[in-house]
């Protein structure tokens, strides 16, 4: 028999919520398959099969605490389903023999309805009625047999005269035709995001300052040489690559932008490591692109591609996520026109990108329809003055506009 246990967590990480078992007890799996997910405060990490074998018994539940490299399971390695018997049936075999020998039949320790319906919900949809506080026996099933899916749970068809309790007993859904409504408690990870971004409004002096770029000659640029650089490099040529290298040129030549406070110190970072905001299902993730100078805009286009992938599907792992300079966030890509972005301490300023919108512009005395970006650097006040915040920004103004000059190192 082995134990299975939480992943050792950095220093950083006090602990973790089991969000989802993928197997049950009893259970056959192969070598490196998903058993479990962990979430923290900053990812969500998986457990996997040691060996091919049989998990046993299950420790640690659904939205249970755990601790770095705590138990959470029983696994024993080369047995099959039949040969390891999960642990509340082995629990139950002795009341049943001790029955029979008063002469008495073997009777069934389980009622087989309940033992039907707790059957019938895989642990996705056990983890979803946790969730929302939905009883999936009330819930109209599309699945064979009229189960209960983990889609059904997701948007939920009451079945008539039904009334959704939560455990403190108020309504959490109820059916009133097309009216329903829904409770789901905040991830952690979630939690941890409000946490930090009521701390950034509140610890920090933060300012905003705006400007706006041209983005025509970028985006010239991009239709004469995406299908050479494509080819080449085997990703696309994107505007955040750009982006990236400006901000990182920028930062050169305004150290305080790329410093951190740490108490009553302020450290000069001499490495430039940019962070680069994502959005996922379980909420806003800051992966770090490390030494960006060194980075070509292929290395960035490909490595921003290969977060955005992982961020969708819950893998960032903390190695992805620690660290960080300065941050660039881009709502553009949502359609946000403009936003004062909140900073992502210990770090002093973040860039916000927006979207690309026609507009007259005046130039040289005419007007010209333009694509025009608004461009927000948030900072923090105690660290930055206003001169290198502006100053910084119309650098990155500067460099965008004319992509030749990081070329020719101007």
């Amino acid at each position: 028999m082995a134990d299975i246990k939480a992943p050792v967590f950095p220093e950083s990480v006090a602990d973790g919520t089991i969000v989802e078992w993928h197997v049950t007890e009893g259970q056959q799996v192969s070598r490196d398959d998903l058993l479990a997910e962990i979430e923290t405060d900053k990812v969500v990490l998986e457990v996997v099969a040691p060996d091919d074998g049989v998990l046993t018994k299950i420790v640690k539940q659904v939205d249970d605490t755990v601790l770095s490299d705590e138990l959470i399971a029983q696994f024993e390695a080369g047995a099959s389903a039949g040969d390891a018997a999960p642990a509340a049936e082995q629990s139950a075999a002795p009341a049943q023999e001790e029955q029979a020998a008063d002469g008495g039949e073997p009777v069934q320790v389980t009622d087989k309805k309940d033992e039907a319906e707790h059957k019938d919900q895989s642990p996705a949809v056990r983890k979803a009625a946790k969730e929302s506080g939905v009883d999936p026996k009330e819930v109209e099933g599309s699945g064979r047999g009229g189960r209960v899916t983990k889609t059904d749970m997701a948007n939920p068809t009451l079945k008539s005269d039904s009334s959704i309790k939560s455990d403190n007993g108020r309504p959490v859904a109820e059916s009133m035709g097309e009216r329903t409504e829904k409770r789901v408690p905040m991830t952690r990870l979630r939690k941890r995001v409000a946490e930090r971004l009521l701390s950034a409004s509140q610890d920090t002096a933060m300012l905003t300052t705006f400007n706006e770029v041209n983005m025509k000659p970028l985006m010239d640029m991009r239709a004469k040489y995406k299908e050479k650089f494509e080819k080449r490099h085997g990703v696309r040529l994107g505007f955040m690559s750009l982006f990236v290298k400006a901000a990182t040129e920028a930062l050169k030549r305004f150290p305080a932008v790329n410093a951190s406070l740490d108490g009553d110190d302020i450290v000069y970072h001499g490495f430039y490591d940019i962070g680069v905001a994502v959005s996922s299902d379980r909420g806003l993730v800051v992966p770090v692109l490390r030494d960006t100078d060194r980075m070509s805009m292929a290395d960035v286009e490909s490595t921003i591609r290969e977060f955005g992938g992982k961020a969708q599907q819950g893998k960032l792992g903390l190695e992805d996520m620690t660290g960080g300079t300065f941050t660039i966030s881009n709502g553009g890509v949502f359609g946000s026109l403009m936003s004062t972005p909140i900073l992502n301490p210990p770090q002093t300023a973040i860039l916000g990108m927006h979207a690309i919108n026609d507009r007259p512009m005046a130039v040289d005395g005419k007007v010209e329809i333009l694509p025009m970006m608004y461009l927000a650097l948030s900072y923090d006040h105690r660290m930055i003055d206003g001169k290198e915040a502006v100053q910084f920004l119309v650098t990155i103004k500067e460099l965008v506009e004319d992509p030749a000059m990081l070329l020719l190192d101007l």
